[in-house]
């Protein structure tokens, strides 16, 4: 993909990721959550400007560090999400307060990344972004569909980080 396009895929991913995130959504624990981050992934390793090859050294330490900052982003996120058990069985989720500040600290420290990488003269292509990107869905989607697994068999809701008390269940309007 040229970089236009690359970017575009990245934007139109991370939005309708953030978007979704803040309404109330049923999980369903049997569905492939491995998929999108699976095709993702494929989409970014198969770029070949991946690595700087003029700045090797400096593009893999950039390149790792993205990758950490995907994973604990996703940590972050799973763990910051609301999960709940409804009377008929179904299991639901929607992201907190807490998820918006998991993402804004990833989103600067991205940032924070291509700028060292931009000072090192280091050559960053987008297909690093949407690695870190699929790294940060594939962990966020397999943390909660362990939370879920254990969420069902006591039937009590599934706490977000500061969730101190039940709260009965949120629902969008129909």
């Amino acid at each position: 993909m040229s970089g236009l396009l690359d970017a575009l895929a990245v934007t139109a991913v991370v939005g309708l990721v953030i978007t979704r995130q803040f309404r109330a959504s049923r999980i369903d624990a049997g569905r492939r959550w491995w998929v999108l981050p699976l095709v993702l992934g494929i989409v970014a390793l198969r770029e070949p400007g991946m690595i700087d090859a003029h700045h090797q050294t400096a593009a893999v330490l950039l390149l790792a560090a993205e990758m950490i900052v995907g994973l604990v982003t996703g940590l972050g996120w799973a763990w910051t999400t609301r999960i709940w058990v409804e009377a008929d069985g179904g299991v639901w989720s929607r992201g907190t307060r807490a998820s918006v500040a998991v993402w804004g600290v990833g989103i600067a420290l991205r940032a924070g990344l291509y700028g060292v990488g931009a000072a090192l003269g280091v050559r960053q292509d987008s297909s690093a972004l949407l690695l870190a990107l699929a790294a940060t869905l594939l962990v966020r989607s397999g943390v909660l569909a362990w939370r879920v697994q254990a969420a069902r068999p006591s039937g009590a809701p599934g706490a977000a980080y500061r969730d101190a008390v039940a709260r009965p269940a949120w629902k969008e309007p129909a």
